[in-house]
């Protein structure tokens, strides 16, 4: 059960760095779940940590409706490419933003929200991978990875504003 936020919300995104696992819970109950890749670097805070903030956070921007599947963001921008196989040997060293993005926004000042924790200018996401590599280990520089198929679903269901509550 998260700590509370005044009270908590009716339907939120739960993350669970331990089980590498986003649920959708609403009126206290899991209604979906998805595996996750957290950061390889754990939880914390700090900016230029590469690690996945706690606490609780919303989504303060959807970026990439109307893309395709695996399309391809660099700096919150559509590229134009589409990730693929061949793709990927040409930019091995690429930390792929694919699909969609959720940018975070922390609520709690001075745990994730101002000066050097503030989640929204450590460009903290929720976004699409080669889903080969969400494989329930923390991989990731901070984010949330997730599989394709599992974002666009979890896109199109959810609102700009909802709450998330990261946790190990």
């Amino acid at each position: 059960m998260p700590h509370k936020l005044d009270n908590e919300p009716p339907e939120y995104l739960n993350i669970d760095i331990a089980r590498q696992q986003l649920s959708i819970i609403k009126l206290g109950n899991q209604v979906l779940s998805y595996p996750v890749s957290t950061a390889k670097n754990g939880a914390g805070e700090l900016k230029g940590s590469e690690c996945t903030p706690r606490g609780w956070h919303s989504i303060r921007a959807k970026i990439g409706a109307h893309q395709a599947l695996n399309s391809v963001f660099i700096g919150r921008r559509a590229t134009g490419e589409i990730y693929n196989s061949e793709l990927a040997k040409l930019h091995p060293q690429r930390d792929w933003i694919l699909t969609r993005i959720l940018w975070l926004g922390g609520l709690e000042p001075h745990k994730n929200r101002y000066g050097k924790v503030d989640s929204t200018w450590r460009y903290i996401y929720i976004h699409g991978c080669p889903d080969d590599t969400v494989t329930g280990s923390p991989q990731s520089h901070g984010c949330i990875r997730m599989k394709n198929a599992d974002l666009l679903a979890l896109f199109d269901r959810i609102d700009v504003g909802i709450k998330v509550y990261i946790h190990e």
